[in-house]
């Protein structure tokens, strides 16, 4: 009788467990997936992320400390897409799909475009990989922004984050 007991505590423990497990929304992410869009003369730009909160927390300098090599969102690497050749502040940057990075530090961010853009994080950023470099000056923002964000707009690529945004030209 106490092995049947047992048993039935066990297999009641185990299908909690499974149900609880199983039962769980797997998609919700605490930096849910995004995407921004835009269109800059005919070429059509995508932009995927994960976005971060800020909580409360020091973002710049801090959370993402200045001088190393950030992945410019959470989870896997930010990409950005284009169907045409664009130049960005002034550089070439072929059509295609790339990761994006960002290497900030006080006074000025460089985003860094990559061309393997399936990675997860900067964990296997290489430098040798890069196909563009460009450095933009970052402006304080009048109200803060609690998740990280990109935009496209008025031939600009933004990044706001915090109490801070960043924007390079595309044309």
């Amino acid at each position: 009788m106490k092995s049947l007991l047992r048993i039935s505590f066990i297999m009641f423990v185990a299908l909690f467990i499974s149900n609880y497990t199983f039962g769980q929304d797997k998609g919700k992410r605490a930096s849910p997936p995004m995407e921004a869009t835009g269109t800059v003369g005919e070429a059509n730009i995508k932009v995927n992320y994960s976005a971060p909160s800020a909580k409360g927390r020091a973002i710049w300098g801090e959370l993402v400390p200045y001088g190393k090599i950030w992945r410019a969102g959470a989870n896997e690497a930010t990409t950005f897409e284009t169907d045409k050749d664009l130049s960005i502040d002034g550089k070439k940057l072929a059509a295609g799909k790339y990761s994006v990075f960002l290497l900030p530090n006080d006074g000025e961010w460089t985003f860094v475009f990559n061309s393997i853009s399936d990675q997860w994080g900067a964990y296997q950023y290489d430098e040798a990989k890069d196909v563009l470099r460009v450095v933009a000056t970052p402006e304080k923002m009048k109200e803060k922004s609690e998740l990280l964000a990109y935009k496209v707009a008025d031939d600009k690529l933004w990044i706001m984050w915090d109490d801070h945004k960043a924007g390079i030209n595309l044309k």
